[in-house]
């Protein structure tokens, strides 16, 4: 399933599945979305990719190893229960911090560095198991 126009129109496909992968990411807890299913639609881009343009166009695009990436995000969700320790609460109890920039307030929350580190660990987890599967189909 090479063709001309897959192959031309695969790499702006993935790159707005990556962009709204990180949208419905941050709408996070408060809407329907979150780190779960922006991990599975930034895995499908990278696997869309793959299919149209080869696995190592892929490995060149994601610069790290698939399994690093999960690796990376459990230290993440698993860090953002810390700061709930350090104010002696039960771990992960959510906390929240209200930035003031540019006339604008922004709310950051330990759920949110949680979801962030779960959008890791299914990108790397996903993404690796399809990297595998079309490696082994073009065998």
């Amino acid at each position: 399933m090479r063709t001309v126009i897959f192959r031309t129109i695969a790499p702006y496909l993935s790159a707005l599945m990556v962009l709204f992968s990180v949208f419905v990411l941050l709408r996070g807890h408060n809407a329907p979305g979150g780190g779960f299913i922006g991990g599975l639609i930034a895995a499908s881009a990278f696997a869309i990719f793959g299919i149209a343009c080869g696995v190592a166009a892929v490995r060149r695009a994601i610069i790290f190893h698939p399994m690093a990436l999960s690796a990376f995000g459990l230290f993440i969700a698993g860090l953002s229960g810390l700061p709930s320790l350090f104010l002696r609460q039960p771990f992960m109890t959510s906390q929240w911090w209200y930035i003031h920039a540019f006339g604008v307030e922004i709310p950051l929350s330990t759920p949110l560095i949680f979801d962030i580190g779960v959008y890791f660990v299914v990108v790397g987890a996903i993404s690796s198991i399809a990297l595998a599967l079309e490696e082994r189909e073009s065998d």
